[in-house]
């Protein structure tokens, strides 16, 4: 009776030594999974960010925008101040 005790007592603490050990685990997957969440939401925010700069880019706004910052380029009859400090594009 002695012996049977001696081996249920051993078996109870090696599972409750594995379920404390499975216990840590489970808490730090579970923490990798909310970081690897928050990570994919990031990347789907980004990648809804890339298609709009995907869309805008395919726009008449965008060249225009392009030729001003870029090229200097002004619309017909258009006025632009610039601060003395400013390079004057030249062309």
């Amino acid at each position: 009776m002695l012996l049977i005790t001696l081996v249920v007592v051993l078996l109870v603490s090696a599972v409750s030594v594995k379920s404390k050990e499975l216990k840590v685990r489970d808490e730090a997957l579970k923490a990798e999974q909310a970081e690897l969440e928050a990570r994919i939401q990031e990347e789907e925010a980004r990648a809804e960010s890339l298609n709009e700069y995907e869309k805008y880019t395919q726009t008449k706004k965008y060249i225009e925008d392009v030729a001003k910052e870029k090229l200097g380029m002004v619309h017909e009859g258009e006025i632009i101040f610039r601060n003395s400090d400013e390079e004057v594009p030249v062309g």
